[in-house]
């Protein structure tokens, strides 16, 4: 097996990539971090230098893996800055740091693509001790592998990466055959607390546009843009993606794009990108330019669960943080990363960090259980059993 490192999505063929990636999800695909690349989105001036990584047999792509040469730690997620702090209080660099992750996506998934199953238990070893040889030559001072899928979790168990542990929140889908099927799992008071935020949407004369793929016009891409960049530039930011990005992204992939735009009196007001595959849904990024009451929560979250119910999809990973996504009925999940610190001092002061946060994780999450919106009455299994 050869292992090559430091190439960029267009050195490596997309038919052989995706052969690996099939049932990965969206942010899998060649096209995904092609259209980074190419938009100059992800790129060396941007802080995000691929470096992805291939195993060949012979001429036979057997495995691939997303990495980056990282400068900063902005658009990832698992925050690790008191780590650099750490590093730069003792007088040592802590950038250029490795990274396997999607750019700015924070959602599970496969993290090491494999021909089967076989291939992946001889492949992860000898990726782990050929990326932390790189990291034995001090150019970079760690490895970072973020939110693999759980399945992954036993294998990178057993590499001598430091597990940290994070919360999320995701909806399932328990077979429903209606967002008012879904509701009737919600006790009495939250389900109504829920339907009077959907009728405030009604009253407030907004409207709800679904959008596909290539039906997206560029003119719409542009007002979305807007948006998106609104949701930035009110913290004083500016968004990570170029507004090429959006277009690239529909025009290769549109089977996986999903935009809902929001009317107000025949004007667009705000809009939410969303991808999905077979099975998931995802969202990505929103904005507004105007203050309606409860938008967010319908537009980012209600037609989302609308969308998968409709579609039979079984998984809404509506993106990152926000524990009022509990009394919505989104369940918290324990998400995964994995760490190669070189420095020993700082690899056993970290991982002694992450030790002591999982047992806060899993605190966290027993109490975040509690005030999910389902009826009290029923166990958990009869909540989701339909």
């Amino acid at each position: 097996m050869r292992v090559r490192l430091g190439q960029r999505m267009q050195d490596i063929s997309a038919t052989s990539w995706n052969a690996l990636a099939g049932g990965a999800g969206p942010f899998l695909r060649h096209e995904f971090l092609a259209a980074l690349e190419a938009s100059d989105s992800v790129a060396r001036s941007t802080g995000w230098q691929p470096y992805h990584v291939t195993v060949h047999d012979h001429d036979e792509l057997i495995a691939a893996m997303p990495l980056y040469v990282k400068h900063h730690s902005y658009g990832e997620y698992v925050f690790d800055w008191s780590w650099a702090d750490a590093y730069r209080r003792y007088g040592k660099p802590y950038y250029p740091k490795l990274l396997t992750a999607i750019p700015f996506t924070p959602s599970q998934g496969s993290r090491l693509l494999v021909k089967d199953a076989q291939v992946q238990s001889k492949v992860l070893p000898l990726l782990v001790d050929t990326i932390r040889g790189y990291t034995q030559q001090g150019e970079f001072s760690s490895w970072h592998l973020l939110f693999p899928h759980p399945d992954d979790a036993d294998g990178l168990d057993q590499t001598g990466l430091i597990r940290r542990e994070g919360c999320q929140y995701h909806w399932h889908n328990r077979g429903y055959d209606s967002f008012d099927d879904f509701l009737a799992q919600f006790s009495s008071r939250k389900r109504k607390n829920l339907r009077k935020e959907r009728l405030s949407i009604n009253d407030q004369g907004l409207s709800f546009h679904r959008i596909h793929g290539t039906d997206i016009d560029q003119h719409t891409w542009d007002i979305f843009y807007r948006f998106y960049q609104n949701t930035y530039q009110i913290r004083g930011q500016h968004g990570y993606l170029t507004r090429d990005f959006f277009s690239r992204l529909a025009s290769q992939m549109p089977e996986n794009v999903l935009l809902i735009m929001v009317k107000h009196r025949d004007r667009y007001v705000a809009g939410a990108l969303f991808l999905y595959d077979e099975h998931s849904l995802f969202g990505r990024y929103w904005g507004c330019e105007a203050d309606f009451h409860n938008l967010h929560f319908e537009t980012c979250y209600y037609q989302g669960i609308e969308f998968c119910i409709e579609k039979g999809l079984t998984l809404f990973d509506a993106g990152a943080q926000g524990e009022h996504k509990l009394r919505r009925g989104f369940e918290p999940v324990r998400t995964l990363s994995y760490h190669w610190i070189e420095d020993p001092a700082f690899r056993h002061a970290i991982a002694d960090y992450c030790q002591q946060e999982s047992l806060h994780v899993t605190e966290f999450i027993d109490s975040a259980e509690t005030y999910l919106p389902f009826k009290k009455s029923l166990t958990v299994d009869d909540q989701f059993t339909k």
